[in-house]
């Protein structure tokens, strides 16, 4: 039976390229729900690299960053595949296919240690047991006594097989003594009946092991000989025919298998992936390998129908446009946002908690007060973070009473001076010391929809005026490189001073100076629009730009 290897933690999950609200509120949430809700797994994860100013914030509260998510299509993690344990490459051909039949399998990986070392299947064991007329491949293959004594289910009368392997032929002693002398050589094993002057025969030829059939009876004076002549002497029931077609099958099957060229998956392979593979060769199962080579299991098509789809909880987002890739792979269980809601479907109902704040990690401080949840050090820190963030340490138009009273209720618990700590924070992120124009740009980015329109818009927030020139000066060069990566038909960047209250805006895209021009009723400055008072890209940019889309749209 196949053992359920899909992982059943929930993942709470922001959008892509970041924020500090993102990464926050899917760290502090994942802490509320595994309060609430101990029977599950909550993973905090982030879709994209973390900026500056979010590493600032983890770093100050001793926070480990979320586990980077940037797809929550269906990985090999998510099926039943197979645990089942690796063999021995010692394991007889015949142990093999009864292994086989027992089980139901085809295939079995051979194993050394953890390591993968080959695969045999089915097929590979009938090729082997076709050739019976090859005399020496149990020599060949340095086959074990011991395999040679459990194949025939024989038992050991005269010598000590542990350690030792076969050396050379088999020979079915079949003739007269006379000619007998004539083809066994030294070390050869030799398949007899209960004639005496056979048994004497091999051993005077220095046989190295004599297998009796038919369970026949040896005599004491053939033992003592075969135990002076260093020979191994074994008793089986089967008569010499069947021992001379079984014999073959003791080979161990590391001679046969498979060892170059492996197809081998690992859980993090995508479901899609291993399909297209799969399609297109002839195997039945396929070994799956952690990420150190260590082998785990098997998988095969079958199992790819029991599929186990991510569980997803969405913070700081609703738009699939926003969303990790795969979404619709994924089974979304909540969704915990404070922006417009927008048009991402659903297979089936979900908890949609939307509240007009300035940030979602007041959401998250709220549900906390509403559940009597614990709040410790680290989860005030991050939630206190992510408001000052979202809301420009309450300067911004989308920060409401609501966010503030829960900002200076978190520095508190967090034991900061929250002016202070703000202060700090929004200098290390507006650092742009090594960083790529790149980097910069996609530090707080975020693609939206108008109608047919696409559009993205960046924001980075600066507490020094030599912070947001010094990004001006590599980011504004980049936007057409954005436009086309994206593939949109507009992109913006905001340069926010967070102190001045203030945004200067430029864009990319055919006739984005006028769409600037349109939305902010303003005079552009070398394609700069300068805009007092507009730090909000949710209430201030966006609903501008979009209308102003639509009016040019219109008159065209």
């Amino acid at each position: 039976m196949s053992e359920t290897t899909a992982s059943r933690t929930i993942r709470v999950i922001g959008h892509r390229n970041p924020d500090t609200d993102s990464v926050c509120a899917a760290i502090a949430y994942s802490r509320l729900k595994e309060q609430i809700d101990p029977e599950h797994t909550y993973l905090p994860c982030r879709a994209g690299m973390l900026n500056r100013e979010t590493e600032f914030a983890l770093n100050y509260f001793q926070v480990p960053a979320p586990q980077l998510c940037t797809d929550v299509s269906p990985q090999v993690r998510d099926v039943d595949f197979r645990r089942r344990p690796g063999v021995d490459g010692e394991l007889s051909l015949r142990r093999a296919w009864m292994t086989m039949r027992d089980e139901q399998l085809d295939t079995l990986c051979v194993v050394e240690g953890n390591g993968l070392k080959g695969i045999i299947t089915v097929k590979d064991i009938a090729t082997a047991n076709m050739d019976v007329m090859d005399t020496g491949v149990l020599a060949e293959s340095r086959t074990s006594y011991k395999n040679v004594a459990e194949t025939l289910n024989a038992e050991v009368l005269v010598g000590d097989i542990e350690g030792r392997a076969v050396e050379g032929r088999v020979i079915i002693g079949a003739s007269s003594p006379e000619q007998m002398e004539r083809f066994i050589s030294k070390g050869d094993i030799v398949i007899l009946g209960n004639r005496a002057e056979g048994q004497l025969t091999a051993i005077e030829m220095d046989a190295a092991c004599i297998i009796i059939c038919a369970g026949s009876k040896v005599s004491r004076a053939i033992c003592m000989l075969a135990e002076e002549k260093g020979c191994i002497l074994m008793r089986t029931g089967y008569d010499a025919y069947v021992a001379g077609q079984m014999i073959p099958q003791a080979a161990p099957i590391r001679h046969f298998m498979v060892s170059e060229g492996l197809l081998t998956f690992t859980p993090d392979s995508s479901v899609e992936d291993v399909s297209k593979v799969m399609a297109t060769v002839r195997h039945r199962y396929f070994p799956i390998l952690d990420r150190d080579g260590a082998y785990l299991g098997v998988i095969s098509r079958r199992n790819l129908l029991n599929l186990h789809k991510k569980q997803l909880i969405l913070v700081d987002h609703n738009e699939r446009s926003q969303a990790a890739e795969g979404l619709d792979e994924a089974e979304v269980l909540e969704i915990i946002d404070h922006h417009r809601i927008n048009t991402l479907e659903t297979d089936g109902p979900v908890y949609f908690r939307n509240v007009p704040v300035g940030c979602t990690c007041t959401i998250v401080y709220q549900m906390y007060q509403e559940n009597g949840a614990v709040i410790d050090r680290a989860a005030a820190g991050v939630m206190l973070s992510a408001i000052l963030s979202d809301t420009l340490m309450f300067r911004s138009p989308t920060c409401t009473p609501v966010d503030e009273a829960a900002a200076r209720a978190l520095a508190k618990i967090a034991g900061v001076d929250l002016e202070r700590y703000a202060d700090a924070m929004f200098e290390a992120g507006g650092d742009v010391t090594g960083k790529t124009a790149e980097e910069i740009f996609n530090g707080d980015f975020k693609v939206f929809s108008s109608g047919d329109i696409r559009l993205g818009v960046g924001q980075g927030s600066y507490m020094s005026e030599k912070n947001r020139k010094a990004s001006e000066e590599l980011v504004r060069p980049y936007l057409e490189v954005a436009l086309g990566k994206r593939r949109l038909d507009y992109v913006f960047y905001m340069f926010t001073d967070v102190r001045a209250s203030a945004t200067e805006l430029v864009g990319a895209g055919e006739g984005a100076d006028e769409v600037m021009r349109r939305a902010f009723d303003t005079e552009l400055r070398d394609g700069v629009a300068v805009l007092p008072g507009v730090v909000s890209r949710k209430k201030q940019m966006i609903p501008a730009l979009m209308k102003a889309i639509k009016q040019l749209a219109d008159e065209r």
